[in-house]
């Protein structure tokens, strides 16, 4: 907790943003986080709750109340190690997770919560500032090889603490850099890639070894997934090789759009368009690797989907200079304000307008596309209806179809479920969505049904948010180091 009354006496104080005519001239991030005095002001808002829904809100259990009580103090380097403790990338999630802990704040029952997300961003950047931020080199090694295939954060995580725990090991990344869905996923504005940088200097400190360029298994043949490998190793080779596999490659299948006029040029998934920007911001020539860029330039922009990965395309077309930007959902538009007695703590179904949205975009909701057009072979717009939902069930609003003018088409619309050809070589189940099988369980959680194959992050669970996948990556390395040892000391 914070000052007994400050909930009372101080209001909710939002991190700023640089103006839109600023922020869009460039891929830098553009959020200007709380200093010393307004953290400790929020810090302040923390009530002596009693129970801390926050904690239990958050996937990875941050002990929230304690931090911000530290903050309150003015205690950085102890409410750093409070964070630290349960958190291993609070720079990740400080930017970019949507903070459940603020929707089950206690005070969210009837105000505004407490501005956790932005205390944490204060921390950790305090932390990196003051050099706060060691490796923890494991006193022992086990003697004890393990291979994680995928480094997004799930498989960050779980290298970290199995490196921490004595073992020894490598981190596998089909692509050219280290960083998953955290590096060619999520536009440099939201999370500059420098954050990642310094967390892999941290760990190959702690003994992980890092192998980029390198397939583990096959993709299917004709995928859309990014694939820049140089070199393939089967899985039989690994599982020979290791003591023990950890898959955390990700749920990388993207849902597609099966309508007439699919094959049309201009239509790409997200996945397509996202990580080609990610990789010229950190200097790549495209051209030079055999690849045309996918631009908005001038563009009549359609991006269909309204989650987060949407609104990464927004911002990204704005920056390219689109000539108009618009965003389908095919729900309808959810309320202004959640119902609080009926949603607290859980997460609530409300209208979210992020920062790329306040760039440049209109928005269409309950609407479904029919059938793309157009002209030689290249997309020039598509056929919509509006859509309602009656007893569970999509219906066409009769009446409501129309053309809308598109140059490019942007597919982000999720994704289904892992590379099912990666499962398929380790021999892994699959449940019914085709994620990898697993429980998770605190005794044998995580471990597939090959002896010595685990799973974690969306390769486990399908899609989902980098601070879930965290948890994951967190729990599957005790359950890992459980299985090696024979117990495990590391937290779950």
């Amino acid at each position: 907790m914070g000052k007994i009354t400050g909930f009372m006496e101080f209001e909710r104080i939002e991190e700023g943003y640089k103006p839109v005519a600023e922020r869009v001239k460039n891929y830098k991030e553009f959020v200007i986080g709380l200093d010393d005095a307004h953290s400790k002001v929020q810090a302040a808002r923390c009530m002596d709750c009693g129970t801390p829904f926050c904690s239990s809100g958050c996937p990875v259990n941050n002990i929230i109340p304690d931090f911000n009580d530290l903050v309150y103090q003015g205690d950085w380097k102890n409410a750093f190690a409070v964070l630290d403790s349960t958190n291993n990338f609070p720079e990740f999630t400080g930017r970019i997770c949507p903070a459940p802990c603020e929707a089950a704040c206690v005070l969210n029952v009837n105000d505004d919560p407490v501005g956790i997300k932005s205390i944490e961003h204060a921390i950790i950047d305090r932390a990196w500032a003051e050099g706060w931020v060691t490796p923890r080199v494991a006193p022992h090694k086990t003697g004890k090889k393990v291979a994680v295939v995928g480094s997004g954060p799930a498989g960050l995580a779980a290298a970290q603490q199995l490196a921490r725990a004595g073992h020894d090991v490598t981190l596998f990344e089909k692509n050219d850099r280290i960083g998953g869905l955290l590096r060619y996923g999520i536009p440099d504005f939201k999370m500059e890639k420098k954050h990642i940088d310094r967390r892999i200097g941290q760990m190959q400190k702690e003994g992980v070894t890092f192998r980029t360029g390198v397939m583990i298994g096959q993709l299917p043949k004709d995928s859309k997934i990014i694939n820049w490998s140089t070199e393939t190793i089967t899985p039989a080779q690994l599982q020979k090789d290791f003591d023990a596999v950890v898959l955390t490659g990700g749920a990388e299948q993207s849902r597609d759009l099966p309508v007439p006029g699919r094959d049309l040029d201009g239509i790409h998934f997200a996945m397509e368009f996202l990580p080609q920007q990610n990789k010229v911001n950190a200097g790549d020539k495209l051209k030079s690797l055999g690849i045309t860029q996918i631009r908005a330039d001038g563009k009549h922009v359609i991006v269909i989907g309204g989650g987060d990965t949407g609104s990464d395309c927004v911002g990204t077309s704005n920056r390219h200079g689109a000539a108009s930007v618009t965003q389908f959902e095919l729900l309808a538009q959810p309320p202004l304000q959640e119902n609080r007695p009926m949603t607290w703590p859980n997460w609530p179904i409300k209208l979210r307008t992020s920062s790329s949205h306040q760039e440049g975009c209109e928005r269409e909701f309950a609407i479904s596309t029919k059938a793309f057009v157009g002209e030689k072979g290249k997309v020039t717009g598509l056929t919509t209806v509006h859509v309602e939902w009656k007893d569970g069930k999509m219906v066409e609003v009769p009446g409501s179809e129309r053309t809308l003018k598109a140059d490019l088409v942007l597919l982000a619309m999720g994704f289904v479920s892992p590379a099912a050809s990666i499962l398929e070589g380790f021999g892994v189940h699959k449940d019914s969505r085709g994620n990898a099988k697993a429980i998770t369980d605190a005794v044998g959680g995580y471990a597939t049904n090959v002896p010595g194959v685990f799973a974690a992050g969306d390769m486990r669970r399908g899609q989902s948010l980098v601070v879930w996948a965290i948890r994951e990556g967190r729990q599957v390395a005790r359950s890992v180091d459980e299985f090696l040892m024979g117990f495990s000391d590391l937290p779950r």
